[in-house]
């Protein structure tokens, strides 16, 4: 005789797998964890520091030409 399952059951089961590896699939394509987005964040703040500090001055209207 016949084992009687419920199919309810494995077709739940089923759409969370689906779910999971779709999550799995998801976190690899746009995740990053969040030590390496605060490292990128860092070296961008400093990159945009360094080439703030880099800047001339701007001494207003002719400031570089004599009186």
């Amino acid at each position: 005789m016949a084992e009687i399952v419920n199919l309810n059951h494995f077709r739940k089961a089923r759409q969370k797998a689906d779910k999971d590896t779709q999550a799995a699939r998801n976190r690899v394509r746009h995740g990053r964890r969040k030590d390496d987005r605060q490292r990128q964040d860092g070296e961008a703040e400093r990159r945009r520091q360094d080439l703030d500090g880099r800047q001339l001055g701007d001494d207003g209207p002719g400031g570089d030409e004599p009186a």
